[in-house]
């Protein structure tokens, strides 16, 4: 399925969100500058790499993107040779659930927008934590339920009604923006997912709501 829309990924992801996806990923590189400088870094589901370009100015020691669509890490690659940026960020073909490195290897791992994609989160947190070094920090930036009932009505609708009608137009794929509606709607609450994370084992999670609680951000620490 994102192998059929990889072309037109990145054009849905600002067209769909308004642009205002940029500004998420900013946010989380800056939450994620705040305790690590120079990291080595593993984005997982990384796609395109949009979150492993915005990494680059946390001044890391290397980024590795990894994700199971080939078209969709081509396209990563091509933007990283346009970017210059080709011996810093590396794409490899690669389960999130089963990651495909030893343990205690990397300073961050982040995801954005892929673990509602896992079929197993808890295991694919869990595989996060695994690759992470004593300290090492992982982040997650994940679609969630907005506030109000008037804001989170008009984002249902949004949601059900227009973005399959517009993705799938673009993209000449709209099973694959029903499937983004379903994941997104069936994503667990902000409680539940820090919970799913202190299962996994992380400590001092911390969680930041963005546009309205929209989207968030949770970080936590492998102790």
């Amino acid at each position: 399925m994102f192998d059929s829309i990889a072309w037109r990924y990145d054009f849905l992801n600002h067209l769909l969100s308004f642009g205002i996806d940029r500004s998420w990923r900013k946010k989380a590189i800056s939450i994620i500058s705040e305790t690590h400088k120079n990291p080595n870094i593993i984005d997982i589901a990384t796609g395109t790499g949009d979150l492993a370009f915005e990494a680059v100015r946390l001044d890391p020691i290397r980024i590795t993107g990894i994700d199971i669509s080939e078209k969709m890490l081509d396209l990563g690659r091509k933007k990283a040779q346009l970017k210059g940026l080709s011996d810093l960020i590396k794409f490899i073909k690669c389960d999130s659930e089963n990651i495909c490195f030893e343990d205690n290897i990397f300073d961050v791992a982040m995801v954005a927008f892929g673990v509602r994609n896992f079929k197993d989160p808890l295991k694919g947190l869990g595989e996060m934590r695994r690759v992470l070094r004593k300290g090492g920090l992982a982040m997650v930036l994940e679609f969630s339920k907005p506030d109000g009932h008037l804001f989170r009505h008009a984002y249902d609708i949004y949601f059900r009604n227009f973005l399959p009608s517009i993705g799938g137009f673009f993209s000449k794929n709209r099973k694959a923006y029903r499937y983004l509606n379903e994941s997104v709607m069936g994503f667990p609450s902000n409680e539940e997912f820090i919970e799913m994370m202190r299962e996994t084992g992380f400590s001092g999670i911390r969680l930041t709501r963005l546009t309205k609680g929209i989207a968030s951000i949770y970080t936590g620490i492998k102790d």
